[in-house]
C-alpha cells in the first residue's frame, strides 16, 4: 500500500482509509473510528487558493500545538505533571484526537448518531454552545484551546449531508448571539455543503498535502506515537 501511495497509484484519501483499517480503526466502533487530519487553516477567506502553502495546516505538529502559542502551555503541563501514586505517566493532552463523543459531536445531525448523542447526554441534546455548529468556529476553538485536540473524521471529505440539519432537529440557540443552531456554518469560500466537500477533498489531494501527509501519519500511526520521539513532538496522550 505504501509503495502504491508513493507511486501515486492510490489517492491520499484511500491511503488514509487503508492505514486506519490496518490500525484496527473501523466505522463499526465509535471508540476506534477512522481518524483524518485537519488539513486547512484558512476558513475565513472568500476564495480558497490551494497553490498557497499558507492556507494549509502544519501537518508535522499535533493539532493541540499547531498554534505556536499553545506549545509552551502544553510543554509546561507535561514537565510539571506528577502522579503522587506513580501510576500515571506524564502526558501533554488529557483528551484524545479521536473518541466516541467526538464522532457523535461531528455527526449529530444524522442518525444513528443523533440518538447516540442524546443517550450520552442523559436523554437530551447537549447545550447549543457545545454543539458542532460552525467549521470556522471549531477551528478557532482548536487554535485558542490546547485542551481541545479533535482531529477530523472521513465524512469531512465525502458526505455533505452531515453538514445539514435535514431532519429538522431542535439543537437550541447560542447563548450570546441567540443564533439558532441549524445547518453547520461553512467557511466563506464554500457556497454549499457539496462545494465544501468538493474543495476540501481537492485540498486533501493537493500537492502540498501529498508532500507533507507522512508527517501527520508519523504522529498518529508511526514512530512519534510514543517514547522520546513523542515527547519531543509534544505528542504524548494520557
Amino acid at each position: 500500500v505504501l509503495q502504491k501511495w508513493v507511486n501515486r497509484e492510490i489517492s491520499n484519501f484511500d491511503y488514509l482509509i487503508q492505514l486506519n483499517t490496518m490500525a484496527g480503526r473501523t466505522y463499526n466502533d465509535l471508540a476506534q473510528y477512522p481518524v483524518f487530519p485537519w488539513i486547512l487553516r484558512d476558513y475565513t477567506s472568500e476564495e480558497l487558493d490551494l497553490n498557497n502553502p499558507e492556507v494549509f495546516r502544519d501537518l508535522s505538529k499535533p493539532i493541540g500545538v499547531v498554534n505556536e502559542k499553545n506549545a509552551k502551555t502544553v510543554k509546561e503541563k507535561y514537565e510539571n505533571f506528577e502522579d503522587p501514586l506513580g501510576i500515571i505517566d506524564k502526558f501533554h493532552y488529557g483528551t484524545h484526537y479521536s473518541n466516541a463523543a467526538g464522532v457523535m459531536h461531528y455527526l449529530i445531525r444524522v442518525e444513528p448518531f443523533t440518538t447516540l448523542h442524546i443517550q450520552l447526554q442523559s436523554g437530551r441534546f447537549d447545550c447549543a454552545d457545545r454543539q458542532f455548529h460552525s467549521i470556522p468556529a471549531t477551528w478557532q476553538a482548536l487554535m485558542d484551546n490546547p485542551n481541545d485536540v479533535k482531529e477530523l473524521i472521513p465524512e469531512f471529505f465525502y458526505f455533505p449531508e452531515f453538514l445539514e440539519n435535514q431532519n429538522g432537529f431542535n439543537l437550541g440557540q447560542l447563548q450570546i448571539s441567540k443564533e439558532v443552531v441549524n445547518d453547520v456554518v461553512l467557511p466563506k469560500w464554500a457556497h454549499s455543503p457539496e462545494d465544501f466537500i468538493y474543495k476540501h477533498r481537492k485540498a486533501l489531494e493537493s500537492e502540498y498535502v501529498s508532500a507533507h501527509l507522512h508527517e501527520w501519519i508519523d504522529l498518529i500511526f508511526g514512530y512519534k506515537q510514543r517514547g522520546p520521539a513523542a515527547v519531543e513532538a509534544l505528542n504524548v496522550f494520557y
